[in-house]
């Protein structure tokens, strides 16, 4: 076994990234010395971020749990005594059994992410236990559900441009992501485009490291996104600049988005926007004018009320200059090609309450609150609420209860891990088997164990394998292996970009790329209603929704008319982007990443810190009806005025409270479920 040897090993990143690179462990003594980049990955090309650079340091952190926990004192208090996995395991389903005599399995609710992205870790086995047991079941739609609803709406199907076409465009806006800490590959090839003469534009909120290497940064209010859209589309159809053939054969609703985009001049979305009406005028015609352009649809603009539209809005730029018939167009996510089998992986069918609830990740402090038909235990993994999820001081309420059985499984005590009444300890990916795609690119790869775990820890895989067993569970779903589960999740004939993808070759080759070959009828396939690209939605109609992009402004603070700090008790826009070192919560424990980002700040802007008497690196205090954090103020000018930026998921402080989700609403976004992160306003006062 590899894993017993030392040398070098080639390994997957597990982040929830859409790089998802090819590395290269080097072990020494049965431990990591080093972690560097594959080079034989055709799209990573052995390049790699720092967070994973570092991993070591997560991977052997000194805090690592390694044995299951009882706690033997209050919630919250990480008291906690060592205890067996029989007794682990016996516990948890002695109480599962209770609980579904007594309150019903749906007072069981599973809470998890993609904190691993791997099938098996995250919708594999952990699935097949929740479906048999008949559990509430979550909605996962914390990350990127508006976007994606909004992109379907447009395009039907969850895949846009290939990375690999990046390098034709001459010319590149990421719109709302911060590519150079989150999608560095995409760098590179944009850089390649740039030698060839390509243009880059960045449009977000934010100066941030992408806005910096931009060749031009657009700076707007938070939100405003779909007016700007649509400001672009009027001067597209004033000018004669959209492709009419391209829009009668592949599209529907066109001619009703000419007349919607009237409306939308330049000196109208300038007051919405902040972006000044020449800058819209220039940006719209550059767009128009270029041979072959790309867009790249970040995260970020999605975490708001608006954020579908938003999206959806922007996914109809391409169509209108006819980009998807020139390696052009955009990407909200490649997801799509890499679908694989998951009625096989989860196994719905053992479900025996197919009708069972659904409660909203996003709104699982309000659910900790349900008094009719409450939940009763949480069981969390690859995920840390109490740091990621919105509204988080009533999401630490609801841990809170005492009448609330919670099991977490996790590499470290976590903020969550803290309220629980049973620990267990998880290995690290490379502990794993396990099969990762990409939302980006098109390479499939796998991953098997290089380290020994250390102490007790168990995988997912193992973990709900245990589970299902000492449940009663005997169908044959839970004495599977990893390889059966690869197996039949690689069987999918449904799915035609998996063709060729098998077990066999991932472990001869590690990566295997996906058959792309289906891609060339990418317009001829489109799974919308009309089978076209749609301007004009009637799926959006029937679901009560505008049939066609159109600006909404926030539920808080800014309006489209006030602007951001007027006259409002919590009158500045509170953004919470990931910052360069962390991804989400992840690495915000470990001392190398945390040295990186030295300390929790507020971005301010100089006209804003004025008026409330800060300075630079003055502790300042953050709030709103929801909570409050004291981080230290740093006075710039990387945005407008009346926003505030704070960069990355602290754990909480020692000596001050900093998650910064406290501050954030657990409302909906207006499609798909999705998370309003950066839909806050907040208030800022010297502490």
């Amino acid at each position: 076994m590899q894993k017993l040897e030392n040398g070098i090993f080639p390994a997957v990143c597990p982040l929830d990234c859409p790089d998802t690179c090819g590395l290269l462990v080097h072990k020494q003594d049965g431990k990591i010395v080093k972690v560097e980049g594959n080079p034989e990955h055709p799209i990573t090309k052995g390049s790699i971020c720092n967070k994973v650079r570092h991993m070591a340091e997560r991977i052997h952190h000194p805090e690592r749990l390694t044995t299951p926990l009882r706690r033997v004192g209050l919630k919250g208090g990480a008291v906690f005594e060592p205890i067996s996995w029989d007794e682990a395991i016996d516990e948890i389903a002695g109480k599962f059994r209770r609980l579904s005599e007594e309150y019903g399995p749906e007072s069981i609710l599973p809470y998890s992410f993609y904190g691993n992205m791997g099938v098996l870790s995250v919708e594999g086995m952990d699935r097949r236990f929740f479906n048999a047991l008949g559990a509430s079941r979550l909605e996962q739609t914390i990350c990127n559900a508006a976007g994606s609803a909004g992109w379907s709406y447009t395009m039907g199907f969850k895949g846009g441009t290939s990375p690999e076409d990046i390098v034709n465009a001459d010319l590149i806006i990421v719109w709302g992501g911060n590519i150079v800490s989150t999608n560095m590959h995409q760098i590179v090839l944009a850089e390649q485009a740039r030698k060839k003469g390509a243009r880059i534009i960045v449009i977000d909120v934010h100066r941030n490291r992408t806005a910096q290497w931009a060749d031009w940064f657009l700076p707007l209010y938070p939100g405003t996104d779909t007016a700007l859209a649509l400001g672009i589309m009027h001067i597209l159809f004033r000018d004669g600049l959209t492709d009419e053939a391209f829009l009668k054969a592949y599209t529907v609703g066109y001619e009703e988005l000419r007349k919607q985009a009237e409306e939308y001049t330049p000196e109208a979305v300038a007051v919405i926007t902040g972006i000044p009406a020449e800058d819209i005028e220039k940006l719209g015609k550059l767009y128009g004018e270029a041979k072959v352009s790309y867009i790249h649809i970040g995260n970020g603009l999605q975490h708001h009320d608006n954020g579908g539209m938003n999206v959806r809005s922007i996914a109809c730029l391409p169509a209108l200059t006819g980009q998807w018939l020139k390696k052009g167009g955009a990407c909200k996510g490649n997801g799509g090609y890499a679908e694989m089998n998951a009625r096989a992986l989860q196994r719905p069918g053992l479900r025996p309450n197919p009708r069972a609830r659904s409660i909203n990740m996003n709104r699982i402090g309000e659910a900790l609150e349900m008094t009719e038909q409450p939940i009763k235990s949480l069981f969390v993994y690859c995920c840390n609420p109490l740091v990621v999820a919105p509204d988080a001081e009533r999401v630490r309420r609801g841990f809170a209860r005492e009448d609330l059985f919670t099991v977490v499984h996790d590499l470290f005590l976590t903020d969550t891990a803290r309220y629980a009444d049973i620990v267990l300890p998880s290995t690290s990916t490379f502990e794993n088997t396990d099969l990762y795609s990409s939302y980006w690119h098109h390479y499939i790869q796998l991953q098997e164990p290089i380290l020994e775990a250390p102490g007790e820890c168990k995988s997912n895989f193992e973990l709900f394998s245990l589970l299902g067993r000492a449940m009663g569970f005997d169908d044959e779903a839970f004495r599977q292996g990893e390889e059966d589960m690869i197996r039949e999740a690689l069987d999918y004939p449904r799915n035609p970009y998996l063709n060729g993808v098998t077990l066999e070759r991932l472990k001869a080759g590690r990566h295997v790329k996906l058959d792309m070959t289906s891609k060339d009828r990418y317009l001829d396939n489109l799974p919308t209603p009309s089978g076209k690209i749609e301007l004009y939605s009637r799926a959006m109609e029937n679901a009560g929704l505008p049939p066609l992009p159109a600006y909404t402004p926030l539920v808080e603070g800014f309006d489209g008319i006030r602007r951001p700090g007027e006259g409002e008790k919590y009158p500045l826009m509170f953004i919470s982007p990931p910052n360069h070192s962390f991804l989400n919560s992840t690495f915000s424990n470990a001392w190398k990443h945390q040295q990186l980002e030295k300390r929790p700040t507020l971005q301010i802007h100089p006209e804003d810190a004025a008026k409330r008497g800060i300075a630079d690196g003055d502790e300042v205090k953050v709030y709103n009806e929801r909570g409050m954090v004291q981080i230290w103020a740093a006075v710039t000018d990387r945005m407008l005025p009346g926003t505030v930026i704070s960069q990355g998921l602290w754990w909480e402080g020692k000596d001050r409270p900093q998650r910064s989700n406290v501050l954030t609403p657990d409302r909906l976004s207006d499609m798909g479920k999705g998370a309003t992160f950066f839909s806050a306003t907040v208030q800022v006062e010297l502490c």
